[in-house]
């Protein structure tokens, strides 16, 4: 904790420092270049539409930018200033100069007449084809700043789109496709949107078989002096265009190399083909069965040439897993008249067996940290069919950085075989660019919690993946089945059941019969958007068809193999939004609510499937696992260290939200609240106060926020969040907020209050 408060207190120190010296970078002489403004139409009242997001475009598109701020503050000329000329090309004072500061941006470096030209031809792109843009450079004691002003006068709208009438196949499919046209009457003047119909048109035309067409081939005349600030737009192909982009092609042979390499290629176009439907198959060692390609490539013989064929077989192909290389080549027969091509894939298959070692640093939403050595086997084609045979057994250890310091041991062990295809009773067709795929996967695993118990637990699943789009997911699981055995207690947790009868059920020998499914979506990979969501919906029921075959025992409980088997329904919600104020601001939120029925055979759900709160990934100002369910609190004590770490329930409710920034480096900063809890769903008269009730849910949520620093690598994040209770929901009603309690300056405080959680990777 110690080193976490002296890291903050030296950093703000050296910011302070910093702060106060940015212009002591300036040589004699030299001018700070503090940024540009835009004022569009300064004499003028009205208004152009969208003026606000026009004048921040405008702002952005002028150079050099200026120094970095955060807080009106430039903190990285600040860490230049204050490092000074080093006197050796390495070291501390090297480094704070080259990687934590920039130099200044000066006046020099401005090239006013440059902006102008940029800036006028923006705006004449976006429809204002008689904008004037003026500029000048203000200098005022040793910082300038650049003015601008933009005389848009009225923005062009567009009066009639005319396409091509010329009676030529190639022409007749332009304009059929012109009610598709993004190109409408009365729309804003927009070089964007030509291009983007340019690039449509071309794409209608791929789609017919014009494999050599190009969108620099079409021609948008505009016509501007027709008056009322209207234009006109004539759509026509180029009379340079040449033959070959004027006519459609087809499929003629569908040659495969699937065992592919650049030093074997003559020999293996001497080889024999295997002839499988339209395909010829190059594969004299017999590496993969014809048949996998069925799903794989999804060009005809005679069919003519388009893209989405060309689109899906590549990204299938990709995708796969399996071929380190894939390569598309759409060569013409080599004359004229012809109008055929011969369609040659080039697969490079990766190695069918490999291993990898690995030693990994973990770290859980229940605040265990620890390591793990894995060791893994991989078949990528086990039957010739590209299946992948994943095995893998791992052992590693895990201590709580907080809360009762229980120490966890495991071993465990899995296999999953992977075929890239459905296989159902049904016949499953899917147009997405991923392989769908049906997965076997078996477990199991030894974990001893050294305070607790040794728990045995064995899973096995059959299920599918398959994609409907590239932002969403689907995983459904029609069979998976866990059996999880208690192999020794200790006294201390003898002890706890004795107070908390309810918990008995967690420790007890079970099995889980259930079908689950999935549903994820995500656009978090388009960086270029300024708001990205990701959303995850998982629904499981457990129990109801294995139980209608069972008796019922001594105790009316239903058992197999003299185990319990549970029945419940689980559903769970994970919403996340990541907003960009800035590139290096980002305002991230998070909404989970999860909710578990318990029936028939069960009073509460499995430990392994309950819900949790408190800890590193949660609720950050809460201990591990230690919070709730309600206003339950089991360690009366607040001095106590000892607080039993897993505090489950059947529902869950849980908000978070966090404003990270970027501070230098790759250090990153945030600032955080969490609130939520977890519930049970029946009475509990061992933990009184722990009942969902809807009316009194908010009344029951706790609150917490903090601080953090985070060690941002890419490849890798380590983060150090400081969070502290706002809200303590086991409080007398009317006295759960916290606020008037907080004394840094107290000892014992800190010590109850103050939570240092350390992470691997973001908390969402």
């Amino acid at each position: 904790m110690r080193i976490f408060y002296n890291i903050i207190t030296l950093t703000t120190i050296i910011l302070g420092a910093a702060s106060c010296t940015g212009l002591k970078a300036l040589k004699e002489g030299q001018v700070l270049y503090t940024g540009a403004t835009v004022k569009i139409n300064p004499d003028s009242a009205k208004k152009v539409p969208g003026e606000k997001a026009l004048k921040s475009t405008l702002e952005e598109m002028t150079r050099p930018e200026p120094n970095k701020k955060i807080l009106g503050m430039r903190y990285k000329l600040s860490f230049y200033a204050l490092a000074g000329e080093p006197k050796k090309p390495k070291g501390l004072r090297n480094w704070i100069r080259t990687k934590l500061g920039e130099p200044p941006v000066l006046m020099s470096d401005l090239r006013l007449q440059n902006n102008i030209n940029i800036l006028q031809s923006h705006l004449i792109s976006k429809g204002y084809l008689q904008a004037a843009v003026t500029g000048e450079a203000i200098v005022k004691g040793r910082t300038g700043r650049a003015e601008y002003k933009a005389i848009t006068n009225d923005r062009y709208t567009l009066n009639e789109i005319k396409f091509p009438t010329e009676p030529t196949a190639l022409n007749n499919i332009i304009r059929r496709g012109a009610d598709q046209s993004l190109l409408k009457s009365g729309i804003f003047y927009d070089i964007d949107v030509f291009t983007a119909e340019r690039e449509r048109i071309d794409n209608d035309l791929k789609e017919k078989g014009y494999f050599f067409f190009n969108p620099d081939f079409l021609l948008l005349q505009v016509d501007s002096t027709i008056g009322n600030n209207k234009a006109n737009v004539y759509v026509k192909v180029k009379d340079m265009t040449p033959i070959e982009g004027l006519k459609p092609y087809r499929i003629n042979e569908i040659k495969i190399y699937p065992n592919y390499n650049i030093r074997r290629d003559s020999a293996l176009r001497l080889s024999k083909p295997v002839l499988h439907n339209d395909f010829k198959i190059y594969d004299p060692q017999n590496t993969y069965k014809p048949r996998i390609f069925d799903r794989l490539v999804f060009f005809q013989k005679d069919e003519l040439y388009n893209r989405a064929d060309h689109s899906l077989s590549l990204n299938r192909l990709v995708n796969l897993g399996t071929f380190r290389f894939v390569k598309a080549e759409f060569r013409p027969i080599d004359t004229l008249e012809s109008d055929l091509l011969d369609a040659n894939f080039y697969l490079t298959p990766q190695k069918k067996r490999s291993m990898s070692l690995q030693v990994t640093g973990t770290s859980k939403s229940n605040n265990f940290v620890g390591s793990e050595i894995k060791l893994s086997n991989t078949n990528r084609n086990l039957f010739r069919g590209a299946e992948q045979l994943v095995t893998s057994i791992a052992g590693g250890f895990e201590t709580q950085v907080s809360g009762a310091r229980t120490n966890s041991y495991s071993l465990s062990a899995s296999a999953r075989l992977i075929f890239p295809r459905i296989i159902a009773p049904i016949n499953f067709k899917s147009a997405s660019n991923f392989v769908p795929k049906t997965h076997i996967t078996l477990g199991g695993q030894l974990l001893n919690r050294a305070l607790y118990f040794t728990m045995l637990s064995g899973n096995a699943e059959f299920g599918y993946n398959w994609k409907g789009s590239q932002f969403v997911d689907h995983t459904f699981n029609p069979f998976s089945v866990t059996y999880v055995r208690t192999l020794k207690t200790t006294d201390s947790l003898e002890k706890l059941l004795v107070r908390v009868p309810s918990l008995r059920g967690n420790y007890e020998n079970q099995f889980i019969f259930s079908t689950n499914y999935r549903f994820t979506y995500s656009d978090q990979f388009q960086d270029a958007k300024r708001n990205n969501i990701y959303f995850q919906g998982t629904a499981e029921t457990a129990g109801n068809l294995v139980n209608a075959f069972l008796k019922k025992n001594d105790q009316g409980q239903k058992t197999l193999l003299n185990t319990a088997v549970n029945q419940f329904i689980k559903l769970e919600a994970d919403f996340r939004d990541y907003y960009k104020i800035k590139p290096q601001l980002v305002l991230a939120g998070r909404a989970n609510i999860g909710y578990g029925i318990p029936y028939g055979n069960s009073t509460v759900l499995p430990y392994i499937r309950q819900f949790f709160a408190g800890g590193s990934n949660d609720i950050r100002a809460f201990r591990a696992r230690s919070l709730g369910p309600g206003s339950y609190n089991y360690d009366i004590n607040p001095d106590s260290s000892q607080i039993f770490p897993d505090q489950g329930g059947d529902i869950k409710m849980m908000v978070n939200g966090e404003l990270r920034a970027k501070l230098f480096s790759v250090i990153h900063g945030a600032v955080f609240v969490d609130a939520g809890n977890v519930w049970t769903a029946k009475a509990d008269t061992s933990r009184m106060g722990s009942q969902f009730r809807l009316r009194n849910a908010l009344n029951e949520f706790a609150v917490g926020g903090g601080v953090g620093l985070r060690v941002d690598a890419s490849i890798f994040v380590i983060r150090f969040d400081l969070a502290m209770p706002f809200r303590k929901p086991w409080l007398p009603a009317g006295e759960r907020w916290v606020f008037n309690q907080i004394n840094f300056g107290d000892p014992t405080w800190r010590k109850q209050n103050l939570i240092l959680n350390i992470g691997i990777g973001y908390p969402f």
